[in-house]
């Protein structure tokens, strides 16, 4: 079958339905387990200075050039980098970036499906009073039972990925942007309410020294690594969320200042995260740790052993699957926005065939986590090396090779109208003699001894 030809998708009537769905698109997990440990790694105010100047001077500037090429082109992500090459008289072969685009978006959307799906059953045990009272070393080993559990894993995930295939069912506007509307007010409700419960019944002085303050000795090299990679992945670039919705965006939007609330909203956001737990964390005399130790370890240790901390953990681990749901809704999104125009196929069909190639992936990847023998990379973090380390740079790259270098200046210029010459010429000197050599780094920086 051959490719046909570009065509206007469903869009958003409003700006604001386009920044809350984007919001919602990079709230992420990350932002729960990851942000606030590394800034207390690497010298607290240092790092989120770091940290902020990473984020606008390079992961920014390539989400406002996906934006840009998505409201351009109108179409899928693949099709709107074809309308782009096309006006520009280039390669139709730079469509292969949206390409690892896709497979980036494929394999995260399976990831977040499984961590979600391990939040819904915390959130169960949680409510049914499981950890209440209970020791470090019964939570880890209810974690570890979860892990070995295959059929309970595949339950859970199943039911969150069916949400999500609803969502995306009901389309752009009755499904996505009605979601973003709920979702983002939700998610900052439940934030407001723990961090609250967490600044009662924790250490607010152990988690603002851990957060707020400036420790220069341990801010190094490493620091720096550090910051780069987490602004590079904190608003999803590269797995053409920016493509997808910047064509769903009205026409008239104002890209460039849409997208830096957007990444502000995504910050604040870390940094309440951080406020949420880690007073529990210092409370409990935990040490304060990142990733699945933080979430499903440590999180549930503090909330079972606080005075009503039952009820804040299952809020706890709602703001977790809705942080999830947002980001899995984006992703499958990608992937059949492409499905419909590469194969003309109806949205249900599409729908069905994303989500059971998602399933099927993480069933491999579940699977791998009981069998793989220790020392051993299990299919989890082989994927999740696979998508972070190399298809999410690499199809970075690919955006900022061929906005800063290939795609007509005119055009952008078009695109970006609402922006300021002074802000378009900053942008433009980013995207171009910027971002390309650092993300080389970041992809780089992955084989680099830890």
């Amino acid at each position: 079958m051959t490719i046909g030809a570009a065509a206007v998708p469903q869009h958003w009537g409003s700006r604001m339905t386009f920044l809350l769905a984007l919001a919602t698109s990079v709230f992420g997990l990350g932002n729960l387990w990851r942000f606030s440990y590394l800034t207390g790694q690497h010298g607290g105010g240092a790092f989120v200075l770091l940290y902020v100047l990473c984020l606008f001077l390079l992961v920014v500037p390539i989400l406002i050039a996906e934006v840009t090429i998505g409201n351009y082109g109108r179409a899928s992500p693949a099709f709107a980098l074809r309308e782009a090459a096309d006006r520009s008289l280039r390669s139709r072969g730079w469509m292969l970036v949206a390409l690892l685009a896709a497979a980036a978006a494929l394999i995260l959307l399976s990831l977040h499906m499984i961590v979600a799906g391990w939040a819904m059953e915390f959130a169960r045990s949680l409510g049914q009073g499981s950890f209440a009272s209970a020791s470090l070393v019964n939570v880890a080993q209810h974690y570890e039972a979860l892990l070995d559990n295959l059929p309970q894993q595949l339950y859970w995930q199943s039911i969150f990925l069916l949400v999500v295939m609803a969502v995306v069912w009901a389309g752009v506007k009755r499904g996505i942007g009605t979601l973003a509307w709920l979702l983002l007010p939700t998610v900052i409700a439940l934030l407001a309410v723990l961090v609250r419960f967490a600044m009662e019944q924790g250490d607010q002085n152990a988690a603002r020294e851990f957060l707020f303050s400036v420790q220069l000795l341990d801010f190094n090299w490493a620091s720096l690594r550090a910051a780069m990679g987490h602004a590079f992945y904190t608003l999803g670039v590269g797995a053409a969320v920016g493509l997808c919705y910047g064509a769903y965006a009205p026409t008239r939007v104002p890209i460039g200042r849409s997208i830096i609330a957007v990444a502000l909203f995504d910050t604040l956001v870390g940094v309440f995260a951080g406020l949420a737990i880690f007073p529990l964390v210092f409370a409990q005399h935990l040490e304060p740790a990142a990733g699945p130790g933080l979430l499903f370890i440590s999180a549930p240790y503090a909330f079972g052993n606080s005075s009503s901390g039952e009820l804040f953990g299952v809020l706890f681990f709602l703001l977790a699957i809705f942080a999830a749901l947002g980001v899995a809704v984006a992703l499958m999104e990608v992937l059949v926005s492409m499905l419909l125009q590469r194969f003309a196929l109806h949205r249900f069909t599409a729908v069905l065939l994303t989500g059971a190639a998602a399933w099927l992936l993480a069933l491999l990847s579940v699977e791998s986590l009981s069998t793989t023998a220790e020392g051993e990379l299990s299919v989890f973090a082989a994927l999740e090396r696979l998508a972070a380390d190399i298809l999410l740079p690499l199809s970075a790259l690919g955006i900022s090779v061929f906005v800063g270098w290939r795609m007509r200046k005119s055009l952008l210029r078009a695109c970006l109208y609402r922006e300021s010459d002074a802000f378009f010429s900053l942008w433009y000197l980013l995207i171009r003699y910027i971002a390309p050599p650092v993300i080389v780094l970041v992809l780089l920086s992955a084989f680099w001894p830890q």
